[in-house]
């Protein structure tokens, strides 16, 4: 992925606070590749995607006047992306912090699925797994559900929460062992 000029959309910001319709539409151009992924990242649903990147420009377009350093736009934008896309998945009923049944069914073994016994068990320790990540504060969810569900690496993860990656490994670790203590 190209790398953004921060410079240059530090100018544009500037450019948009004085109702530079232009420079929007440039900042749009240049920011939308990076909020689509994302977003379809965070939801693998290309519809609720396109819903997030809309929300995310027009609270972008309503708020751009509040940022205080134009040279942290990417920041804010990060920040904004992951507000909406958690919004819009509560919205949704996708609920952030439980696990896509689709996602889960693809790895469905054949041979569960045929003994209904095994099924059922399966299907136990499932909501056990769902349950038990519910409960998670909402930091260590987050990183839970980024990193394993919608496969993103711990930088990006640190990225697109605008937190250090020794937080999103704090988070993960302290996650997992109150995952294991809950699920043993």
């Amino acid at each position: 992925m190209k790398e953004l000029d921060m410079g240059h959309l530090a100018l544009l910001v500037a450019k948009i606070k004085n109702d530079d319709s232009v420079a929007f539409s440039e900042l749009y151009a240049l920011t939308y590749n990076k909020v689509y992924n994302y977003a379809y990242h965070y939801f693998r649903d290309s519809h609720l995607a396109q819903d997030a990147v809309q929300e995310v420009y027009i609270l972008i377009f309503k708020k751009i006047h509040t940022l205080k350093d134009p040279l942290l736009f990417i920041a804010w934008l990060n920040q904004i992306t992951f507000h909406v896309c958690y919004d819009l998945a509560k919205k949704h009923k996708a609920n952030y912090g439980v696990i896509d049944d689709e996602f889960l069914e693809s790895f469905c073994d054949e041979k569960i699925a045929s003994n209904p016994e095994a099924h059922a068990e399966y299907q136990d320790e499932k909501q056990r797994l769902r349950d038990a990540i519910d409960s998670l504060p909402f930091l260590q969810r987050s990183v839970i559900i980024l990193r394993y569900y919608n496969n993103m690496q711990l930088a990006d993860i640190a990225d697109s929460m605008d937190i250090s990656l020794s937080s999103v490994k704090r988070y993960m670790n302290t996650a997992k062992d109150t995952l294991r203590n809950i699920l043993l």
